[in-house]
């Protein structure tokens, strides 16, 4: 690839030296197949099964051969370089196109390799820039040496850049990983998430779309077999009950296991790094994905410790940059600093990444007194209108979920208590949860819009809700936003005058 110091000083006469690896057109091909693979497949196979004609057929070979012709002439046609502080990308043969995308611009790296990557030895580069929508260059592939060559030349141009207390590395070794997750973290990982109901959920629903019509029947059939044979055995009450027991502990051990493999699979290797005064993470077992980006554009913290994590003594800290989403709703940015790790490991992180003693002096304020009286109120009217339907139903046992009514009272006291809103000279923060808890947090500076709201029945019990937009969120997504409700409305006109009296005040570090 071209270097600054290789090219000429105009830009009309530097050559564009990078060019994509020899089988990008391989990836190329099978990304295409991908998209089309559906109508290519039905005109393949079902196009001329009603009459005999096989035009369809050959349609699909010509489809079929324009896509591998685009993917050879993309690689012949594409080149990349470096113009000062820009970085080329030209493409095309009768439609020419040339962009000039600024080093500055560009936030975040990302480097993914699936299983034929890692066989080939290459890479997809993305490119994403804050605040955008998809990425500002694909490239798909290079070679590991050209992308690690790209990624560093693009470092070197946020070499200034640092966040909090971070210290550069001096780029001759490797700088031990901030954060590694070994066996046992990975194993704790699965077993306090819910991966393996998400997967059993998809590949339901999957499975309902894709077999025959008359499954239900079989599926019925099997059941009622079961359900049969287990008559048969004479159960007793209590038999039925073990067994009822011993089926449902049998599917949360098959979920967590499914849960502690699938940890495995996306997390494995796992390493949080900081050099050259940027953040970068590697994780995967069959597609690696290594992104990195500077601390300083991190946008929003979320530190949340669930009740299965409290139990094994974790936390988890994620994070929110400002990058723009990629064209399949999904972004490939840094979002999990730590999936999980000890409470001093989070301390820790904290303490290097965010400015110095900005945790200090955080002044808890609750929120409104009576805001559990609101929270309850709902979930109360529901469980009445049910315990009435089923009296109606079954008779005066139809108000047995009444009993929930104190423990629902007592849950949401605790969960009103538990909330509270802190500011100091760096943060602005939240928190929530008392089972579990999360405390989310944003830097000042990076703030960018804050409204109050209120509501009817805001107004009628003197409580306001306030909206906190960090640099970078997108309109239409919740990721870079506070959300503090219930709070006093005296409270929230005082912070909010604050805060739009920061935000007009600070310019946005970009």
């Amino acid at each position: 690839m071209t270097t600054p110091s290789e090219l000429p000083a105009t830009e009309e006469a530097a050559p564009l030296e990078g060019r994509l690896h020899p089988w990008s057109w391989l990836f190329a091909l099978i990304a295409q197949l991908q998209s089309f693979a559906l109508p290519l497949i039905a005109l393949l196979v079902f196009g001329g099964r009603s009459n005999g004609d096989e035009r369809w057929q050959f349609i699909g070979m010509l489809a079929g051969l324009v896509i591998v012709v685009v993917s050879v002439v993309q690689y012949f046609t594409y080149r990349y370089g470096v113009v000062g502080d820009d970085l080329v990308i030209r493409e095309g043969i009768l439609h020419r196109n040339r962009r000039n995308i600024p080093m500055q611009r560009i936030r975040n790296v990302s480097l993914q390799q699936n299983l034929l990557h890692r066989l080939f030895g290459v890479a997809e580069v993305r490119l994403e820039s804050a605040g955008g929508h998809g990425a500002e260059a694909k490239m798909r592939v290079l070679s590991l040496a050209a992308a690690n060559q790209l990624e560093s030349l693009i470092e070197s141009h946020h070499g200034t850049e640092t966040g909090g207390n971070e210290t550069s590395d001096d780029g001759e070794t490797a700088t031990p990983p901030l954060l590694q997750l070994g066996a046992g973290e990975l194993t704790r990982l699965g077993l306090v998430s819910n991966r393996g109901m998400v997967v059993v959920g998809a590949t339901a629903a999957a499975f309902w779309q894709l077999v025959p019509d008359d499954a239900d029947n079989w599926i019925g059939d099997g059941a009622k077999s079961l359900f049969g044979q287990a008559l048969a055995a004479h159960l007793g009450w209590l038999g039925w009950t073990l067994a009822i027991i011993a089926l449902v502990l049998a599917a949360m051990v098959a979920l967590r296991l499914l849960s502690i493999a699938l940890a495995f699979v996306q997390y494995h290797g796992f390493a949080l790094r900081s050099e050259r005064g940027r953040l970068s993470v590697e994780r995967g077992l069959l597609n690696r994905v290594r992104a990195n980006a500077p601390p300083k554009r991190i946008q929003f913290w979320n530190r949340r410790e669930s009740l299965l994590q409290r139990w094994l003594g974790r936390q988890s800290l994620q994070v929110e940059t400002a990058v723009g989403m990629q064209e399949d709703g999904a972004s490939s940015a840094i979002t999990q600093l730590a999936p999980i790790a000890p409470p001093a490991v989070v301390d820790d992180l904290l303490g290097r990444l965010l400015p110095a003693h900005a945790l200090d002096g955080l002044d808890w304020r609750p929120i409104h007194p009576r805001a559990w009286r609101r929270m309850v109120k709902w979930p109360l009217w529901l469980l009445l209108a049910a315990s009435a339907t089923l009296t109606w139903l079954i008779g005066w046992s139809g108000l047995l979920p009444l009993l929930l009514a104190p423990w629902l009272v007592w849950s949401k006291r605790r969960l009103a208590a538990s909330r509270g809103w802190a500011l100091n000279d760096h943060l602005i923060s939240w928190r929530s949860g008392w089972l579990g808890w999360q405390q989310s947090f944003a830097e000042v500076n990076k703030l960018q819009g804050v409204q109050l709201l209120q509501s009817p029945f805001d107004r009628r019990h003197g409580m306001a809700r306030l909206l906190v937009d960090t640099a970078g969120a997108h309109p239409l997504s919740g990721n870079l936003r506070i959300d503090m409700s219930y709070l006093p409305e005296a409270d929230a006109r005082e912070l909010y005058r604050r805060l739009a009296q920061r935000i007009a005040s600070t310019p946005l570090a970009w």
